[in-house]
C-alpha cells in the first residue's frame, strides 16, 4: 500500500486490507491471528477479524499526525532550493 492509501484507510479495517497493508496473503495473516502473532492488535467481531488502523500505523511506524497540503508544498520548494 501507498501511504496515500494508508492515510485515507478507515478507523478499522478488515484482516485482507491489514495483510495487504503489512505485506501477507490473506491466508497468512489468517495464521499470524491464529498464532498471536499479527504485528498490531486484533478484534474478532462475530465471525470477522477486525484491525483498528492506528495499531495497524503504529506496527508499520507511521504516526498519525495530519499533515497539512502547505507543508507540503513548502517542504517541496525548500527541497528545490537545496539541490
Amino acid at each position: 500500500m501507498t501511504f496515500p492509501e494508508l492515510f485515507d484507510l478507515p478507523t478499522i479495517v478488515d484482516l485482507c486490507t491489514a495483510g495487504k497493508a503489512v505485506g501477507v496473503s490473506l491466508g497468512t495473516a489468517y495464521k499470524l491471528v491464529q498464532a498471536g502473532r499479527f504485528p498490531c492488535p486484533v478484534m474478532r467481531l462475530g465471525h470477522r477479524y477486525q484491525v483498528p488502523t492506528a495499531g495497524l500505523m503504529k506496527a508499520l511506524g507511521i504516526e498519525l499526525v495530519a499533515v497539512d497540503p502547505d507543508d507540503v508544498a513548502d517542504g517541496a520548494a525548500f527541497a528545490a532550493r537545496v539541490r
